[in-house]
């Protein structure tokens, strides 16, 4: 198998989705990952773990219907070429 643009967009949506459909009470809290952690104080910077809760937190707003439909073209596209 080549590594190709396609590939590279199917591993990406892929990983996409498995980020929008992580579930902050039921896992995240659980790794201690949750809202409520990592709070720092005014004036410091986030740390790597306040970063990617956020990252976590922007992808599931912002992805959460556009997967659907990018994952649908993918799924699409594959059917017809393959």
């Amino acid at each position: 198998m080549a590594f190709t643009l396609y590939s590279l967009l199917q591993a990406s949506l892929l990983i996409v989705n498995a980020v929008a459909v992580l579930h902050e009470e039921r896992f995240l809290r659980h790794v201690g990952w949750g809202s409520d952690q990592g709070i720092g104080g005014f004036g410091e910077e986030p740390g790597i773990k306040a970063q990617l809760t956020n990252l976590i937190r922007s992808i599931r707003t912002i992805m959460r219907g556009k997967s659907t439909i990018f994952s649908i073209i993918i799924i699409i596209i594959a059917i017809v070429v393959i």
